[in-house]
């Protein structure tokens, strides 16, 4: 086996220069996005427990199990 040569061994050490910065770009990315996606749900859950709460008639037993179980959610966090 030969011993990699003067260029191949500075290309090698720069590449992963480069992969390291894409890894924590793609981290950065991923933990955005998961922020994201809680924001999302939270308030999707605000939304129906808004929906409940506007609601004029009397809720059926279901609706006001959800809707418990969503003001506990909401504001145990």
């Amino acid at each position: 086996m030969r011993p990699p040569g003067v260029k191949a061994a500075k290309a090698r050490a720069k590449k992963t220069v480069v992969e390291e910065n894409a890894l924590k770009e793609f981290e950065t990315m991923w933990s955005i996005k998961q922020q994201d996606l809680a924001m999302k749900d939270r308030l999707s859950k605000m939304s129906l427990l808004d929906s409940l709460i506007a609601k004029k008639e009397p809720l059926d037993g279901c609706e006001e199990a959800l809707k418990k179980k969503l003001i506990n959610d909401l504001f145990s966090n």
